[in-house]
Parts: structure tokens; sequence; C-alpha cells
């Protein structure tokens, strides 16, 4: 909201939800949660509450930013396509494809950053519930996280969906890369503009920074990640 006088001019800026689906963010390790307990077994009764917020792993234990390589993994420039239809799952396999295209892969400590062509589809089709239909990570790729010990990923979207009958629960690989492995999260970014970035270089792997805002207590923020080739 843009207020004005005949002196000044001043954007007043609000988020109903910080973790909402609108707007990139990075999740802190106070987000989510498993058996009473987040990551590194920080029990939840006492250190998260509606009173102070997170006062163990709150977004502040990133306050002096984030500089790491980020690897981008294009699934649909390896497909051949501008984008990935909704309930499209990426496999372990189809993340090892890439890298044999690319020829780079995501090692520990990076960031990898998946893009499977959101916003490409929304610019050709317009907008739809996105949490009705996204594609993203199969189940499967847990193990493989874990594996390669990388520090961050960043998606588009956090699941895929829709979900067949019988499925884990949604957001499985985004509830457990928090809780359970120790990896920050860039929820909802848009990866077109470094995609044609990296296109145009050839080059997949470049110097990514990230800097969420000093939130007191606060389980995540608003980000504008950086890279830089």
């Amino acid at each position: 909201m843009l207020t004005a006088t005949q002196s000044v001019a001043m954007d007043k800026v609000g988020f109903p939800c910080i973790h909402g689906a609108g707007h990139t963010h990075l999740d802190s390790f106070a987000h989510i949660f498993f058996g009473g307990k987040m990551w590194n077994g920080y029990p939840v009764a006492g250190l998260v509450t509606m009173e102070r917020g997170a006062d163990k792993n709150s977004i502040l234990t990133m306050k002096d930013g984030i500089v790491t390589r980020g690897v981008l993994y294009d699934i649909p420039r390896l497909k051949g396509v501008a984008y990935l239809e909704p309930g499209t799952r990426i496999y372990p396999e189809d993340l090892e494809a890439w890298e044999k295209k690319s020829g780079v892969k995501a090692m520990a400590g990076d960031a990898l950053l998946l893009r499977w062509g959101r916003w490409t589809r929304r610019a050709k089709l317009g907008p739809w519930p996105i949490n009705e239909g996204m594609a993203g990570f199969d189940n499967s790729v847990i193990p493989w996280l874990k594996k390669r010990d990388i520090a961050i990923i960043g998606w588009e979207t956090p699941d895929y969906a829709p979900h067949p009958p019988g499925d884990l629960p949604p957001s499985a690989v985004h509830n457990f890369a928090l809780a359970i492995l120790g990896i920050h999260l860039i929820d909802r970014a848009d990866f077109d503009a470094v995609a044609d970035a990296a296109a145009a270089r050839n080059r997949w792997e470049f110097m990514l920074t990230i800097a969420p805002l000093r939130i007191p207590r606060g389980t995540g923020s608003p980000v504008n990640p950086i890279a830089m080739f």
C-alpha cells in the first residue's frame, strides 16, 4: 500500500503469512516438526510458542546471510519441454541425467535449485490453484539428498500434486528435509531468469547469495536470492 503527502511517499508491505504461496521465502528449522521435535532434536514445547515465537532454530541463525555454490537443475530443459505438467514426479534418475547433460552436480554444502517451469506455464496458460497442480520431487529422492549432503534446496513449489491414492502425505520431502535432514529451503522461487542466464552461458553453477530479514524469533523470511556467474 502506498501512502503519500506533498513531501513524501512511502510503501507499506505486510505479509499475512511468511510461508504463503505468493512469495519467495526461506524456511528456518522452527517451521516444521516431527514427533514433537525440530531439527537437531530440540523439543518444540516451550521453544516455539504463540507468545514468543521461536526461541530455537529461528531465522536469526542466518541473520548474516548465506553465500554458497548454487547448482540449477532445469528438468524441463532435460526433457525438451517448456514446463512439466502438474503431477509430474522428479526422480533421482532425472537429477543424475541432468548432471550428465550439464556436467555439474550438487554436493555437500551446495544449494540445489530445482526448476520445473511453474512460471513459464503460468505465463502461457494463466494462473491456476497451485496447490492442486504442481510438479516436484518424488519421495524416493530423500535418500539421494542425504547422500549428497546438500545444504539448501530451492524450488518453485514444495511438492507435486495431485497425489495418487495411498501416497505419503503432501510435502513429505519438504517436511523431512527441514526436520530430519537439516536442509534449509527456499520455497516458491522463480528460476526462469536464472535458467535463461545459465543456458546463454551453458553454465549451470554460480555463486548464490541469500539475505533473510532479521526477524526476531521468526520461522522464516522473504528473500531475493541472487545468482552471480
